[in-house]
């Protein structure tokens, strides 16, 4: 199934239905990159935004990852990386919050990445 074209390109960390509705809302040619399974291992999805859209799913394997390859990466994050960018998208709460946000992020009301201040 396909759903409105809505990204160019994605990273998923979560897996499962979650990246589903990611592929099936990738544009003609994007890419989707994943690297996590926190939701599940299972992808419900269909061939259809491989075969329409032409769309690439990639695996980030953060295990076996020659540690040349890890430390070319971090570099490419530490030079190409729009710090300013990231900090707009970041949210910090502390740990007696976290409840609450993690059931704000289960109901999509969160966007962006949160920062658990444990201190």
């Amino acid at each position: 199934m396909l759903g409105k074209e809505r990204w160019a390109a994605a990273i998923d960390a979560v897996g499962s239905h979650t990246l589903a509705n990611v592929l099936a809302q990738t544009r003609y040619g994007g890419a989707v990159a994943a690297c996590g399974l926190a939701q599940g291992m299972d992808l419900p999805a269909s061939v259809a935004p491989f075969i329409l859209r032409g769309i690439s799913l990639l695996g980030i394997d953060s295990v076996m990852c020659p540690i040349g390859t890890r430390k070319a990466a971090w570099q490419r994050l530490g030079q190409d990386l729009d710090r300013a960018h990231l900090a707009a998208l970041t949210t910090h709460i502390k740990l007696d919050h976290a409840i609450a946000q993690a059931q704000a992020i289960l109901a999509g009301q969160v966007r962006g990445r949160t920062v658990v201040d444990l201190a």
